[in-house]
């Protein structure tokens, strides 16, 4: 494993040099490496890393919302309060049911196989959208009227409501009675339970810091055992108590830069370091899950179910800023960022056909056409127009 690890670190230092001279994000590069690399391509990285890349993706994807927490300041989050509610929803619906009616004609699916496929696919991707949100954030890019704070809260939540339907549908299917009024209702439920953890962690640690010296890098290491403990706690109690916990993980940062704001700069520039490693690690593992081999067997129908879905996606992100004062590049923008998808398809892609759907195959590869598509041109997409249309604030 050790061996792998060196591998995966030399080479991805390699292709984020050559994708930065192609002025490509470098994330892209280190997804094509993961494929190149992982048990798809050339599988050049051992079985031991793979079997824990789910808890080094986990982990590196609650850095990036440490990160995201402890770069929100509440003036920002003011200004962009009720278009980020809108967006953490309408377009993941409009795109999931834009999807159910889609394949249900396509695919022949029955509606509950539509369901699950729909909110599968209708998950966007934090760990692709919050790290270009933040940079924008340091090059004071579209920061005035907050917008790319309003991306990476409404990304953050946009996942919640996705996996929860995804996961009745998965239920119905399985012949489990489940209420679909209580399981709709447990999402801005868990959502409120996860802020709150998220804030009784962030007090804790603030009044642990202001009692107690440590140095800023052992602080950094409680706030991440914080953090991962808050998500263990949302598996243990799966299925009694709904908590979003990927939200109390960004919670805890914001609190900590409101309440101790001379800490939280010096712990964002901690968590920026250590996002070096970790972002390599995540991008890698996710490229590593994708098997390009089983994209392609959805053919042009699965790309004709994507593209509908992310047009209907597209209006509900339209329809979420109507009303602000941003002009229509900036628009068109959040439209672009609100694109990529990866994590949560390679996450749960394999869950259907684990579960024994009948149509798992091929919801599979739906899933893993989706990343190949959204992932790189959303990436692209992103750093080409929020550079050229996100005006730069002196």
């Amino acid at each position: 494993m050790a061996l792998s690890l060196a591998l995966i670190l030399i080479l991805a230092m390699i292709f984020i040099n050559i994708f930065d001279k192609l002025k490509l994000p470098s994330l892209l590069g280190m997804l094509v490496l993961g494929v190149l690399i992982g048990p798809y391509g050339f599988s050049l990285i051992s079985s031991d890393i793979l079997n824990i890349s789910a808890d080094l993706r986990k982990i590196a994807l609650i850095i990036i919302l440490i990160r995201a927490g402890l770069g929100i300041e509440k003036s920002a989050l003011k200004k962009v309060g009720i278009p980020a509610v809108k967006m953490s929803f309408l377009p993941g619906i409009m795109e999931g049911l834009s999807i159910m009616v889609l394949a249900v004609y396509i695919f022949s699916f029955s509606v509950i196989e539509a369901g699950i496929l729909a909110f599968i696919i209708a998950a966007v991707s934090p760990a692709v959208i919050v790290p270009q949100m933040l940079s924008l954030i340091n090059q004071n890019r579209g920061v005035d009227k907050g917008i790319p704070t309003l991306v990476l809260t409404g990304a953050s939540i946009d996942d919640v409501f996705a996996i929860t339907i995804f996961s009745s549908f998965l239920g119905l299917y399985g012949g489990s009675h489940l209420n679909l009024r209580q399981q709709i209702f447990n999402v801005p439920l868990s959502i409120v339970i996860g802020i709150i953890l998220g804030v009784i962690t962030g007090v804790f640690l603030v009044y642990l810091f202001k009692e107690f010296h440590f140095r800023d890098t052992k602080k950094a290491l409680l706030i991440l055992s914080s953090a991962i403990l808050l998500t263990g706690l949302e598996d243990v109690l799966e299925g009694i108590i709904p908590i979003a916990a990927l939200i109390g993980v960004m919670t805890i940062g914001f609190v900590l830069q409101e309440r101790y704001k001379v800490v939280g700069k010096r712990l964002s520039s901690k968590f920026n370091k250590i996002w070096v490693f970790a972002e390599i690690m995540l991008f890698v593992l996710v490229g590593a899950e994708v098997n390009i081999y089983v994209a392609f067997e959805s053919g042009l129908r699965g790309l004709i179910i994507i593209l509908i879905g992310l047009t209907a996606r597209s209006l509900g992100v339209l329809i979420s800023v109507a009303g602000t004062d941003f002009n229509w590049k900036e628009r068109f923008f959040t439209v672009i960022a609100y694109t990529p998808k990866a994590t949560v398809q390679a996450a749960i892609g394999a869950v259907p056909l684990a579960a024994g759907v009948a149509s798992g195959e091929l919801i599979l590869a739906i899933a893993v056409l989706s990343i190949l598509i959204t992932a790189p041109l959303g990436a692209i997409g992103i750093k080409f127009t929020g550079e050229r249309w996100l005006q730069k604030e002196i």
